[in-house]
This record gives C-alpha cells, structure tokens and sequence, in this order.
C-alpha cells in the first residue's frame, strides 16, 4: 500500500515533462489519477501504461486549459465517484519567445498568461468548491524561480510566474480557514521540453542552454511536489525553491567550460 492509495489526484499538462512525472510518482504510491492534457492520443497511452504498471484507476480527458468552457464541462462531467479530488497539481504552463519586451510577440505573450494563469485559475475555480464542501483537499501549483526574480528578456513569462506566485499566497489565505493546503513548488533549470517549447522547436538552441550545467529533471521536481503532498495532516509546505547547486539566481549560474 502507497501514502497515497485511494487518494484522487488531478494533474493537468500530464503528457510530458513534470505533468507526466508527477502522474509516475503519484502512481507509485497508489494515488488513483485524473490526468488532463491536450494530446488526447499521448494522454491515452501514459493512461494505459501506468495503469497496468501501477494497479491504479485512472480517468483521463483531453484539456486545454485555456478554454474555460472546456475546464468547466471536464470537471462537471467527472463520474461522482472522481469528484473526491484529494490533490490539484496545476502543472500545465509554457514559455514562449525570448526577447526584448520592445520586439515581443503579442500571439506568445497571450498564450503565456491564458495558459499559466488564467487556465491555473479556471481549474483551481472549478475544483475547489469540490474541496471545500468535502473540507479537505490540496492545490500544489506548480511555479518558477522566474516568480521570484526577473531576468532579461523573460519579462512576460517572468510576469505570469509572478501572478502563480502572488495568487498562490492569495489562495492560502483565503482558504486555510476552509482546511485546503496549498502549496507552491518554484524550479529553476530543469532539463524537460520547456526551451523547445520556448524556441518553438529549435533543438540546438534549446540544448545550448543546458551547456556546462547539471540541470534538474522532472523526476527532481515530481520528487518535491510528492513531499508536499505526503506531509501529516498538520504540515502544509508553503513554498519549495529548487535549483541545480550551480544555479544561484535565474542569471547566476556556473557553468564547466570544456
């Protein structure tokens, strides 16, 4: 028997990097899984593997974030018996572009913010009422050290981390009265699909970035949610900061040279 066997957790952006992380040590401990992703054809097949692997239930359901209509028509939609969400693990983000605020792309800057902030509200709004009513339940979101500190030319991203950051202090004010955990769980450099995705699928640009550093994997990251979320009753984990040892800031990182 896992720590978290029977429980129900609700991941979304769940087909790849620290999602699909998350969904494997999740699974590991029992956790029975909602997974949401907007790959409906990858989402299928993690399902059916962890599934097998694990012994667990799983429900799965093709999501963009984004779409509030869409957010609100997957959870209302939930069989009753997948409405017990114990853990809401607001993975599902990006980053997009890299360049001087003057010289942006407006398409990226939207995409950006409707996704890490507006989709992290639009799921959190409709599961939470869910929680409360239960008076139990956990959001851990999923932030960055890029909510902390600004660095150049990440200044929209920098912005939608910083409003995952403010409206996560937000929600455990509003809601530790109403017995809600919620945490926060801010990387630095993990080495996942983010700076393809960033650099809309330039590989050798994305791989420069990770030169002469050991960066943090998704398993890394997946590692510190579930202690988050494996803690007693009376221990909510505010905040977790986690960098490579040689990455001191967004910009202070030391690099081996060949």
């Amino acid at each position: 028997m896992g720590r978290l066997s029977n429980k129900i957790v609700f991941i979304t952006g769940a087909t790849s990097g620290i999602g699909k992380a998350c969904a494997e040590a999740f699974a590991n401990e029992g956790a029975n899984l909602i997974l949401t992703a907007r790959r409906i054809s990858v989402l299928t097949k993690l399902s059916h593997s962890l599934s097998k692997k694990y012994k667990i239930k799983i429900y799965d359901a093709q999501l963009d974030v984004r779409d509030k209509e869409e957010v609100k028509s997957v959870v209302t939609s939930l069989p009753k018996e997948w409405k017990k969400i114990d853990i809401l693990i607001n993975n599902a983000g990006l980053a997009r572009g890299f360049s001087d605020i003057d010289e942006g792309n407006i398409e990226d800057w939207d995409e950006m913010m409707d996704t890490n902030v507006k989709g992290l509200l639009y799921v959190s709004r409709e599961i939470l009422p869910l929680m409360v009513k239960r008076k139990k339940g956990h959001i851990i979101n999923i932030g960055s050290i890029a909510g902390h500190s600004v660095y150049p030319k990440g200044n929209v991203y920098n912005a939608s981390k910083f409003a995952v950051n403010a409206i996560t202090r937000a929600m455990r004010l509003d809601l530790y009265e109403k017995d809600i955990k919620i945490s926060t769980v801010d990387p630095g450099m993990v080495k996942t699909d983010f700076s393809i995705v960033r650099f809309r699928g330039n590989k050798e640009r994305a791989e420069k970035i990770y030169e002469g550093i050991k960066p943090l994997t998704a398993g890394d990251i997946a590692d510190a949610v579930l202690y988050c979320a494996t803690r007693p009753q009376h221990i909510n984990i505010d905040e977790i900061i986690i960098t490579p040892a040689a990455q001191a800031s967004a910009i202070h990182i030391k690099r081996k040279t060949k």
